[in-house]
């Protein structure tokens, strides 16, 4: 049986995941000090006619060849890594691994970054909102403005410097194959989905970062992201393929999102596989319109790549079309890995009506001030315990058979 392979790239980290012991007896990193954590391995890819079906959310546990499954947290940096290939192959195209050129300046309240690659240059500009005093302070990356679509006083108000990120440098949001910023860099890339290449452009971003810390006084292990409807996917993806952020905020990120592609196809006039908008995916996505259930993963998967670290997931089912309850179930599978880690209180979900798209309401406020002061401020006593929500539980058990 053919098969093909993705190899994923990336950097061994020395201080992590090297002592074998369960994990009651160990300190759990809230963050990492690279992309990724672990060293490439291959991970085999069936074609579409060798899937298996799999009707129920897939265990995130089983390890991709069928050899069984571990629920071990020494283990766990290997298989979010088989989930991220799955992910990359079927859904969003390979996210290019950091390249060797890479500079950066800080001046004028703007952080440039100059990434180059096989003779052309791609430039990220960042408008960097910087608390008075002398820091380091955290920092959270907005995808679109500093504070993505939460209200910027949740941040000024604590001294937590705000940095933009133009998605549109990388890859426009209506993307034109081919014809993007990243597509001068990486030609043999033009079928990438735009997740990848805003993931990609993330990256670089906290490379950037990383390279004027003697100018910009960043706290860069207390970094957060966060943006709202396709830039909450867009911060969902981000944060899965990059270790380096602390903190995730995804509001209202919907189908292709915090949803289930399984869940989904069972509701109404919602977003699914099929009905999604693939220039931020790979068109070869389609390819499971029909087929959702030989995904070899589904989007709980995709939430669980950020454990360990921290993950609140913002809810609006005043909107049809989010699938709020698809991201209920969703959330509820993908909470079983932090809570099978004894760190259940690094993600939560609030789903919460009566209010406009992107808007924040008062009622949902205090859940995202705890998720801050306990990821970012450093207050333990914040109670991140959070799981809000209209839904009954009752079909949850339903789709889990692990």
């Amino acid at each position: 049986m053919k098969r093909k392979v993705l190899r994923t790239f990336a950097m061994t980290m020395l201080t992590v995941f090297s002592m074998n012991l369960q994990v009651s007896a160990r300190e759990i990193p809230l963050v990492y000090n690279t992309e990724s954590s672990v060293t490439p391995f291959e991970v085999c890819l069936p074609s579409l006619k060798e899937l298996p079906v799999i009707e129920k959310l897939p265990d995130p546990f089983a390890w991709s060849d069928g050899s069984g499954r571990s629920t071990l947290f020494e283990d766990w940096s290997r298989r979010r890594m088989e989930i991220g290939a799955e992910i990359q192959h079927y859904e969003i195209g390979e996210k290019p691994a950091r390249p060797d050129s890479i500079t950066a300046d800080f001046s004028d309240d703007t952080l440039t970054v100059w990434i180059n690659v096989n003779g052309e240059q791609l430039i990220l500009k960042s408008h960097v909102i910087i608390p008075e005093g002398e820091g380091p302070f955290p920092a959270v990356i907005g995808i679109g403005r500093g504070s993505g679509s939460l209200p910027a006083e949740l941040f000024s108000s604590r001294d937590i410097a705000q940095v933009t990120f133009n998605f549109a440098q990388v890859m426009a949001w209506q993307q034109k194959r081919g014809e993007e910023p990243i597509n001068r860099l990486y030609s043999d890339l033009v079928h990438m989905g735009a997740y990848s290449a805003w993931s990609w452009g993330v990256s670089r971003l906290i490379d950037g970062l990383e390279l004027v810390a003697d100018k910009l006084p960043v706290d860069l292990q207390r970094l957060a992201i966060t943006g709202c409807s396709f830039a909450g996917k867009m911060a969902l993806f981000a944060a899965a393929f990059d270790e380096r952020i602390a903190l995730t905020i995804a509001q209202e990120s919907g189908g292709g999102g915090a949803a289930a592609w399984r869940v989904s196809e069972t509701l109404g006039e919602v977003e699914t596989l099929g009905r999604t908008n693939f220039v931020w995916f790979m068109e070869k996505l389609s390819q499971f319109s029909d087929d959702v259930n030989k995904l070899p993963y589904d989007h709980h998967e995709l939430m669980a790549m950020v454990a360990p670290r921290a993950l609140l997931v913002l809810g609006n089912p005043d909107f049809e079309w989010l699938a709020e309850e698809s991201g209920f179930i969703s959330s509820k599978a993908a909470k079983r890995v932090w809570e099978t880690f004894g760190i259940e209180d690094r993600f939560g979900f609030s789903i919460v009506a009566d209010h406009g798209h992107c808007m924040l309401p008062d009622v949902q406020r205090p859940e995202v001030e705890a998720f801050i002061d306990k990821f970012l401020m450093g207050d333990k006593t914040a109670n991140t315990i959070v799981e809000i929500h209209p839904y009954s539980e009752e079909k949850v058990a339903s789709w889990m058979d692990w």
